[in-house]
């Protein structure tokens, strides 16, 4: 990112600096691509995965599907769109529920339609079965969209094989700067230009690109394709972490434990305790963990998801999201374990109001 903030030209000039500046725009949309098997021409730089996800849900749809699982920047355009909506139920590990689904899906006989399903849930870590659901929409000629901000870079994601139209991406959450992402659109996939008013990106999103952001971007997506080898590692520590808070508290409930999950994250509740008040006591014992989305302007409210899984409201008020990154190590396991049995000791100082 530093040595393209040095590159002085505009990308769209044809002088010898913008054609330099192109050259490393489009070095790293093929690097984007590569992680996810697209091709270059399918990816279209974005703001991040809020603008990816709104440009899709606000295309003009006669009827969305949607489980009521997706984040925000899903479930709130797909409800201000002029489209029917049809909620897709899930079960208690977080799944989209076959019966639901097919039900959801004998009613899309007329119209555009578009399901919409993401790959892998934001507070839980729960993976869907994407490529299964899709083959089932496009056998009904629906189009079919997936928020993939949660899973790239944690695992391997090719978009030919999961067989949507539409796939959302974020670079921060590969280590990238926040505020830019992509949205490729596959093949001869419709969507109409998000941002008019030039000729950048094929037309789609006019604007002179995020340059030094992209190539950061591109960087990131090369260096999380490499230490996506890193991945069992994680998934370990997360085993150490899930066995230990079953031993320290037995009473705790890890969400969706049967469910496949990504390989760095887990959600666990702590009954009779606090999530809000569970996350500034572990801030200040120097663990950073979440509750909820991160997407709520630092406020800590009632999680959609976990209703939509079924979870008691007193658990889903008492549910922590813990992440782990590439630079987790024994030790950040053991400093959180050291903190969680101390809290879970004070846990009338933890509790809910």
């Amino acid at each position: 990112m530093f040595a393209a903030l040095n590159v002085v030209g505009n990308p769209s000039s044809p002088h010898t600096e913008g054609r330099r500046a192109r050259a490393i725009l489009e070095d790293a949309r093929e690097q984007v691509a590569g992680l996810v098997g697209a091709k270059p021409t399918e990816v279209v730089f974005t703001s991040g995965g809020t603008e990816g996800n709104n440009a899709v849900l606000m295309a003009g749809w006669d009827k969305i599907l949607l489980p009521g699982i997706e984040h925000d920047s899903v479930e709130v355009p797909a409800r201000r769109s002029r489209a029917r909506l049809l909620d897709i139920p899930v079960d208690r590990e977080g799944i989209v529920e076959a019966d639901g689904l097919a039900a959801a899906l004998a009613s899309t006989s007329q119209g555009r339609t578009l399901l919409t399903l993401q790959l892998a849930n934001n507070e839980t870590g729960v993976l869907q079965p994407v490529a299964e659901i899709t083959r089932q929409a496009k056998r009904l000629g629906l189009a079919v969209h997936s928020d993939a901000v949660q899973a790239v870079g944690r695992v391997s994601v090719d978009v030919a094989k999961l067989g949507v139209d539409y796939l959302t991406l974020s670079a921060h959450k590969l280590g990238g700067p926040q505020g830019i992402g992509a949205l490729v659109i596959r093949g001869h996939a419709a969507l109409p230009p998000f941002i008019t008013g030039g000729g950048q990106e094929q037309r789609r999103r006019a604007g002179t690109e995020n340059f030094a952001a992209i190539a950061a971007f591109g960087a990131a997506a090369a260096a999380a394709r490499r230490e996506l080898a890193q991945m069992p590692r994680l998934e370990m520590l997360r085993a150490r972490l899930e066995s230990e808070v079953r031993t320290v508290t037995p009473e705790a409930v890890i969400v969706a434990a049967r469910a496949p999950r990504l390989p760095n994250t887990t959600a666990l509740a702590l009954p009779g305790a606090s999530a809000e008040t569970l996350v500034i006591q572990l801030d200040l014992a120097g663990v950073a963990v979440s509750a909820g989305a991160a997407c709520s302007s630092g406020k800590v409210g009632a999680s959609r998801v976990l209703a939509a899984m079924g979870l008691a409201p007193e658990l889903a008020r008492a549910a922590i999201r813990i992440s782990l990154g590439h630079s987790s190590t024994e030790r950040d396991i053991a400093r959180f374990l050291q903190a969680w049995t101390y809290l879970a000791g004070k846990r009338g100082a933890c509790a809910v109001a």
